[in-house]
């Protein structure tokens, strides 16, 4: 039996797993893959990467230690979490079953996407799902931010700040008529785009141009130099709902120590009720998650 098995290698579940070994923890981290959302940034032809600050850089440190140490990590998807002899047992895709005294959750987020032609050749080329990580870069330039709830008008009225025109394309009338709704309708650079459908993305190297159908079925095009996706954050957490409190969008509760309501299990970074979607905030709770299981398996130890 582990001490704590850490399910995620993102940001908050590579930053847990150091911090968790360097504790002395006989920890085991799996995994789908090493460095999560790190492993992506958006490229744009005005950009030169010393104007980026990577989120891949600043984990990279975690990842290459954790890859030197083969024993403390497994590639495997996790299937199921139950309890078992007083501690909890995590199935795995391939029908490993492992058990551990503590467990802590750092599976992150997916992006809801368009699903539509050009949408993946243009991911990351013009292209992403986080104005909040890059609207900096967008200073007099003009964006397209596609989504009908908060994150998508708090994204566009981010990128209204610097950007010289934000097209929104954004069909739920509700979600506009919150403050921040109104000060996007007020403001002089931001078009609203009402009853839109997304019908392609297309560009060259890069994503250009955004075409749209209205509700008559006639097709405009709009050009942009970069493009958001802001349609929803789906956490990782079905594997685990059935046994730990979520919230009302399928997110871990946890507690300023990142305890869940389960004693033992633990949760970090964006699969969580957190502030924001941000990779040094993930690392920050990775941290906090991992010194909260040591303090719970201490008395174990």
């Amino acid at each position: 039996m582990y001490d704590l098995i850490i399910i995620g290698g993102g940001p908050a579940g590579l930053t847990a797993a150091i911090y968790a070994i360097r504790k002395r923890l006989d920890v085991l981290l799996l995994t789908k893959d090493l460095g999560g959302k790190t492993n992506y940034r958006l490229a744009l032809p005005w950009v030169q990467d010393y104007q980026v600050i990577r989120g891949l850089e600043v984990v990279s440190k975690f990842r290459s230690e954790l890859e030197y140490l083969d024993f403390a990590h497994h590639i495997e998807a996790v299937e199921k979490i139950s309890r078992k002899n007083g501690g909890f047992a995590v199935t795995t895709k391939g029908g490993a079953e492992l058990e551990a005294k503590a467990i802590l959750i750092a599976t992150g987020a997916r992006q809801v996407r368009m699903g539509v032609p050009g949408e993946k050749e243009f991911t990351m080329k013009g292209l992403c799902y986080s104005a909040l990580s890059y609207a900096p870069l967008f200073i007099e330039k003009t964006t397209i931010v596609v989504g009908d709830d908060e994150l998508a008008l708090r994204s566009a009225a981010e990128l209204a700040t610097v950007a010289k025109q934000v097209y929104l394309v954004c069909n739920d009338i509700r979600t506009l008529e919150t403050p921040v709704g109104h000060k996007l309708q007020l403001a002089e650079n931001v078009t609203i785009l009402k009853d839109f459908d997304v019908v392609e993305v297309q560009g060259d190297e890069y994503a250009r141009k955004l075409r749209l159908k209205d509700s008559t079925g006639k097709l405009v095009d709009y050009e942009a130099d970069g493009m958001f996706i802001e349609k929803a954050l789906a956490p990782n957490s079905d594997f685990i709902k059935d046994l730990v409190k979520l919230d009302e969008r399928g997110r871990i509760i946890v507690d300023s120590a990142n305890r869940t309501s389960v004693p033992g299990i633990f949760a970090a970074g964006d699969v969580t009720n957190n502030i924001a979607e941000q990779v040094l905030i993930a690392v920050g709770d990775g941290a906090k998650a991992a010194l909260s299981a040591y303090d719970y398996l201490l008395p174990t130890l």
